[in-house]
């Protein structure tokens, strides 16, 4: 069976090197053209060895479109005569001429428990939204965005300070191997997939740096999914205001919901200067433990309190105009 990957990022690479290591000839990579350094976004920021890197190292033909969905674009697919797509994290929706190419279609190995959290940022979304479990689905590729048959499904658990970068790292294997047993079933015959209920159907939107931005009124377990959810990008952040002076933007790497009575949502808990505490909604509080301010590299939240004392009138929040 001839294979093409079809991929960006650290969660497909996993996927691409069993391929590489398969009895199934990969005979091309189409992967996103290269960026320049900060125009890369979600999963695409953590390049790990590079999916291009790995092809060329295998000797695999490297095709990179701006749209795989032109005519350029298909005629470059045809001349690799696949038989089968292998998709994971490409970053574009391949159109009904793409998935006709090769007689197989396409698989696309997706992490999230489908048809829960459709869309580019699954594990991101899933861990905002305070997910217990997350998993990988592989379905057969459709035109519409992560709506094909589900043929094969494994959950699981979210760690309870797990990040995304953190989650991916460990869904990409299981990935990976549900992606290469798939193919096997394949190889031996047709394989049926389950229709996915539209009705338990729930988006998961590419990431924006505005995703980051912290709202103190949300309850703080709720804070806290953020601040997990937006790592490694886009991080999130919140702006220290304090009379007189210039905001100061942070961001938030670690925080942890703690017990105790809060306040306005967004400010300081000044009765132990120590801890960085701050209010969130439902009288609740966050606890910030690790942190960086801008220009300035990560620290704990005890360094930052040694130069930056904090007082009742001080806030957390969105940047004032």
């Amino acid at each position: 069976m001839r294979l093409v990957m079809m991929g960006t990022g650290t969660f497909a690479e996993p996927t691409f090197q069993a391929l590489l290591a398969s009895s199934h000839p990969v005979v091309g990579l189409v992967t996103q053209p290269d960026r320049a350094v900060g125009q890369e976004r979600g999963s695409t920021r953590q390049t790990g060895q590079g999916m291009k890197h790995l092809a060329e190292s295998h000797g695999v033909h490297v095709f990179q479109p701006e749209s795989i969905n032109t005519p350029e674009g298909i005629a470059g697919l045809q001349s690799l005569q696949p038989d089968l797509l292998v998709v994971a994290a490409y970053g574009q929706i391949l159109s009904r001429e793409v998935l006709a190419v090769p007689p197989l279609g396409g698989i696309n190995v997706h992490a999230s428990l489908l048809p829960k959290y459709r869309g580019a940022a699954p594990i991101a979304w899933a861990i905002y939204h305070g997910e217990k479990q997350s998993g990988v689905t592989i379905i057969r590729m459709s035109v519409s965005l992560d709506a094909g048959d589900m043929v094969a499904q494994q959950a699981l658990d979210i760690e309870p300070e797990e990040t995304a970068g953190e989650l991916e790292g460990r869904l990409a294997p299981l990935g990976a191997q549900m992606a290469t047993d798939t193919i096997e079933r394949l190889a031996a015959g047709p394989v049926t997939g389950m229709t996915q209920d539209k009705t338990l159907v729930s988006r998961a939107p590419k990431l924006k740096k505005e995703d980051g931005l912290i709202d103190w009124s949300r309850p703080a377990p709720q804070v806290c999914n953020q601040v997990r959810a937006m790592q490694p990008w886009p991080t999130a952040y919140t702006f220290l205001q304090r009379p007189g002076q210039k905001p100061v933007r942070l961001i938030v790497n670690r925080a942890l919901p703690v017990e105790g009575a809060g306040g306005v949502p967004g400010q300081p808990v000044t009765e132990e200067p120590a801890r960085l505490l701050v209010a969130a909604g439902g009288n609740r509080v966050v606890e910030v433990l690790e942190l960086q301010p801008a220009g300035k590299k990560r620290m704990p939240a005890t360094e930052f309190l040694r130069g930056h004392r904090l007082r009742d009138e001080d806030r957390f929040g969105a940047e004032l105009s």
